[in-house]
């Protein structure tokens, strides 16, 4: 039975249950960072942008979706996406036609990116938190609202905003001290 870790688990279920990108590019950002030395860190970065390229362009972003996409196919193209279950030339035929669009200047309506899996294993445990947590894997982004869509610009970051604020309270007492 091959282990895979949980926050690659959960990406996947985010990524084609509930499309919500900005939660992917949060559950593996936050195990890339705990794991700096984990062999296939350049794969947990590509699959960040991948989700993060997705997440522009659905907002009608395309500068920002081209460049998350070029850097996500970069790193994809080399990385071992086989380990993970990943169909990788899937993946590329993909991703490769979904950059020339975003490159020419015609608008074009976005479609959701699925990641065909290998590993029936792997499927079956994606299966299975879905049906856990309720949730249809394949289901397409028009079934989520704004909130999805949006999420960035709909969260708090009074935590953040305050942390800010005394790191830079902290500095100016440093320099005056």
């Amino acid at each position: 039975m091959t282990t895979f870790p949980a926050a690659y688990l959960s990406y996947l279920v985010e990524f084609h249950a509930t499309r919500d990108f900005f939660e992917c590019h949060e559950l593996l950002e936050e195990y890339w960072k705990e794991h700096p030395e984990d062999p296939i860190a350049d794969t947990w970065v590509g699959l960040i942008q991948l989700a993060v390229g997705l997440y522009h362009e659905r907002r009608g972003n395309k500068r920002g979706a081209l460049k998350m996409m070029v850097q996500a196919e970069r790193r994809l193209s080399l990385s071992p996406l086989e380990q993970l279950g990943i169909d990788k030339d899937h993946l590329e035929n993909q991703l490769l036609p979904r950059i020339a669009a975003l490159q020419s200047e015609t608008d074009a309506e976005y479609r959701d990116l699925d990641l065909r899996l290998t590993s029936d294993e792997l499927l079956e445990q994606c299966l299975q938190a879905c049906k856990d947590r309720d949730l249809i894997w394949g289901a397409p982004s028009s079934a989520f609202g704004a909130a999805t869509i949006h999420r960035h610009t709909l969260r708090d970051r009074s935590d953040v905003i305050a942390a800010r604020q005394e790191a830079y309270e902290a500095k100016k007492r440093e320099r005056n001290g």
